[in-house]
């Protein structure tokens, strides 16, 4: 079975999806290491974010996902470090 892989594609999608998207932020540019405040999001829609992930992925993201990782790089890494130790 082959690994699966979070990408900043799905992050956004699920960003999008959550939480909605600040018209005047550009999603599809270069934002892996632009911090989601200044994306538009708050500790709130990211929490429904890891709620979205964990429910899409089947995994369980940390408490501290949310706080400890605050830009997409962060957290594509961190739920691909989890979906890693799953298999």
């Amino acid at each position: 079975m082959p690994e699966q892989r979070f990408t900043v594609d799905d992050l956004t999608r699920i960003l999008t999806e959550g939480a909605g998207a600040d018209e005047t932020v550009d999603l599809s540019g270069d934002i892996l290491d632009t911090d989601f405040e200044e994306l538009g999001y708050e500790s709130l829609a990211l929490l429904e974010t890891c709620g979205l992930i964990e429910r899409e992925y089947g995994i369980t993201l940390d408490d501290d996902t949310v706080t400890e990782h605050r830009t997409p790089r962060a957290m594509v890494e961190a739920v691909n470090a989890r979906l890693s130790a799953t298999v």
